[in-house]
């Protein structure tokens, strides 16, 4: 099976991760013609109709090129839908859409009780939404058209002519995780008029600027693995300098063997990053069921990783472990005789990302001497050479907080927004993070005042730094946050297995939309 992206994208999310030293850089009833063009061949295992929106290439300047259209594509379930009742729209994240609609069953789960439209807005320059077609990704001259404000407005647009088509007195709430998350939060303040509300899960909001402590991500991912069993901490954490000793004094057909690569390695590094990758997606993805969103998994995935780390016997070595532990990152279906670990395809169409992390989304991200993965320090002088390399741009590390806002959210939202859900895992490495330290007053936390658990260990004050927001900011700003929650768990599909605290999360989910949903009709009386 091919593995994601070489570049250590985080999902999606997936937000860039930078590591420089002397390693490589990380980083759906609307059938109106006038609305839609028809698409070709569908073929989707999920219960939304394709359609595809004539939205401009640049929504902010009047300049010639600015009207040339391109074909966004959207799904739509009308299913349950009556003429008034709300639309429910999903902000599509960076990749193909149909991935986003497969594992948002949360949405398809409550359509019948609100009577609800579905949509999911693709995003441009993924999937099948591109402005140029496959010149799409030929230069900074095209890719210039990608960023999360013109990604806003094409929602914003699509979303008006629906309803000006269907029904204009229908409610919309956006709902998005991931990046998709920001988006909906963003979309909900940047264009309040065309959304109720919004439900943001598992955004990192405040992975910009020094609002988080940039070890924060890499130090969750740590003690997530650290909290299933402390020998398979360690073991991980010493088995990157035994994968350099066996690289050095073996060489790489060694290394080939051992990690039964399909082909011949050509780099160390493309053995550490598969290694890597499956250690950070695990812990994003540590559902309490079994599931299949970036990879078919057990359930508590990270246990299971450790089950097999610390089940072998004293005298293996460090780096067969955790090989065996990845394996079932990559293989738990037992189908994989062998490992593309390198030149693997993009499944999921993640590749945009790399011009976001070079242009807007700079999210500095570091690993501490604590932490399980090799120590690493953010050169931003090196990452935007990096940029300018390969894209001819440098990034903009401040336009996200200048654009969307970030410092000082508690203040700021409390006095203008409204509506809005930051619903989030504790377990997922992009909700929170642990920053160890003698004392508070030595502690860089911008969300200090905000978003909070400290406690006390033995080695010192232990405080957890917010990625997205965790503390309700207002009556109508709240933070709904669970102990054993991952990336965006509350949208994937109900089941019998879900745990109690599950439950309860979508259960108080969905009585805040019915409230913003009662709110808005008697407004309209």
């Amino acid at each position: 099976m091919a593995q994601s992206p070489a570049l250590l994208f985080l999902l999606l999310f997936i937000f860039a991760t930078k590591t420089i030293e002397s390693t490589q850089i990380f980083f759906p009833r609307a059938t109106h013609q006038s609305l839609i063009k028809q698409a070709k061949d569908p073929k989707l295992s999920i219960p939304y109709k394709t359609q595809f929106f004539p939205q401009l290439l640049d929504h902010f300047t009047f300049q010639p090129q600015s009207s040339k259209i391109f074909y966004q594509k959207y799904l739509i379930n009308d299913h349950y839908w009556e003429h008034g009742a709300p639309i429910f729209v999903y902000t599509g994240n960076e990749g193909n859409i149909e991935w986003f609609a497969e594992n948002t069953g949360f949405m398809l789960d409550i359509a019948p009780k609100f009577r609800a439209l579905l949509v999911f807005i693709e995003h441009r320059f993924y999937g099948e939404s591109l402005p140029f077609g496959k010149d799409s990704y030929k230069s900074a001259k095209t890719l210039g058209y990608l960023n999360s404000q013109q990604a806003l407005a094409d929602f914003a647009v699509l979303i008006q002519s629906m309803k000006n088509l269907l029904s204009e007195v229908s409610p919309v709430l956006v709902f998005g995780g991931s990046y998709g998350g920001m988006l909906a939060a963003w979309f909900r303040l940047k264009y309040p008029h065309v959304a109720l509300g919004a439900l943001a899960s598992s955004a990192p909001i405040l992975q910009f600027d020094d609002i988080t402590p940039w070890t924060s991500f890499y130090d969750a991912v740590t003690q997530d693995f650290k909290d299933a069993s402390q020998n398979c901490y360690e073991v991980i954490k010493g088995s990157w300098a035994e994968l350099q000793a066996v690289s050095e004094q073996k060489g790489l057909a060694e290394l080939s063997r051992s990690f039964r690569s399909c082909e011949n390695l050509h780099s160390m590094y493309s053995a550490r990053n598969w290694l890597w990758t499956a250690f950070v997606y695990t812990a994003m993805v540590n559902y309490p069921t079994e599931a299949n969103f970036m990879m078919p998994l057990p359930a508590y995935p990270v246990r299971e990783m450790c089950k097999i780390i610390d089940g072998f016997p004293p005298r293996a070595t460090k780096l067969s472990r955790v090989v065996a532990a990845a394996s079932l990152y990559y293989n738990y279906s037992r189908t994989e005789k062998c490992f593309k670990i390198e030149n693997a395809t993009d499944a999921h169409g993640l590749h945009g990302w790399d011009w976001q992390a070079c242009t807007e989304m700079v999210m500095p991200m570091t690993c501490s001497k604590d932490s399980m993965f090799p120590p690493s320090t953010f050169d931003y002088k090196a990452f935007s050479e990096q940029c300018m390399r390969k894209y001819g741009v440098l990034p903009r590390p401040h336009w996200i907080t200048t654009e969307f806002g970030g410092n000082r959210i508690e203040q700021v939202l409390k006095r203008f927004g409204s509506n809005i859900i930051f619903s989030n895992g504790m377990q997922d490495p992009w909700s929170r993070g642990r920053f160890q330290g003698k004392s508070f007053s030595e502690m860089k936390c911008e969300a200090l005042s905000l978003f909070v658990f400290f406690f006390l260990e033995k080695n010192g004050t232990v405080m957890e730094c917010p990625l997205s927001v965790l503390k309700n900011i207002s009556a109508s700003i709240i933070a709904l946050a669970t102990e054993k929650g991952a990336h965006h768990v509350d949208f994937r599909s109900a089941t019998k297995e879900d745990p109690d605290w599950l439950v309860e999360q979508r259960r108080q989910e969905v009585e805040i939309i019915q409230r913003w949903i009662n709110e808005y009709h008697s407004d309209f009386k």
